[in-house]
C-alpha cells in the first residue's frame, strides 16, 4: 500500500495578532489541515526572508506568514516591512525556479480563528495541488554573523580593544 503525500508547511505567526487568532481556533475547537507547523515571531516585520528560505531549504514545502492588519500592527509599522519583504521574496523565488504560491502572507487579526482555519485549509489544498517542492540546486545558507557585518561583542572586563 503506498502512502499518499502530505504538504508540510512553516507558518511563521505574529504573537500578538496571528498566533493568538491560531489560539482561539484551538480553544474553540475549530479544525483545519494538521499539515502546518506554527513557529511564533514577535511581528511579521521580523520576519527575514532568509527564514522563508530556510524552511523551504528544510523539506517544508510551502510558508505562511501571517500577521496584524495593516493599521493596527503592535509595533505601527512591522506588517507594512512584511509587505516590503514578502514582495521582494516573491520575485527571488521566481528567478530561484520556485513556485510564488508556495508563500503565502495573510492579515489576520486576534479575534479571527476562523480565518485561521480557512487559511490553513487553502494552504494545505493549494500546495497539494502544488506537489511536493523539487529543488534544482540547494538553497544559499545564510552568512555567519560576522560575515554579514556583525560587530562582535567585546568579552566582559576587557573594553573594546581587548
Amino acid at each position: 500500500m503506498s502512502e499518499q503525500w502530505e504538504p508540510r508547511i512553516v507558518a511563521f505567526f505574529c504573537t500578538w495578532c496571528t498566533y493568538t487568532a491560531a489560539d482561539l481556533a484551538g480553544i474553540s475547537r475549530m479544525t483545519y489541515a494538521p499539515n502546518g507547523r506554527i513557529i511564533r515571531v514577535m511581528c511579521s516585520g521580523r520576519m527575514d526572508p532568509q527564514f522563508v528560505l530556510k524552511a523551504l531549504a528544510d523539506g517544508a514545502d510551502g510558508v505562511l506568514i501571517g500577521g496584524c492588519h495593516p493599521g493596527d500592527c503592535h509595533y505601527q509599522a512591522g506588517n507594512y516591512k512584511a509587505l516590503r519583504r514578502y514582495t521582494l521574496l516573491k520575485r527571488v523565488l521566481t528567478e530561484m525556479g520556485i513556485e510564488p504560491e508556495r508563500v503565502r502572507l495573510e492579515w489576520i487579526s486576534a479575534s479571527e480563528g476562523d480565518r485561521v482555519q480557512k487559511v490553513m485549509n487553502e494552504m494545505a489544498e493549494q500546495i497539494r495541488k502544488l506537489g511536493p517542492l523539487q529543488l534544482e540546486r540547494p538553497l544559499p545558507q545564510p552568512l555567519p554573523e560576522t560575515e554579514r557585518g556583525a560587530v562582535p561583542l567585546p568579552v566582559a572586563g576587557r573594553g573594546l580593544r581587548g
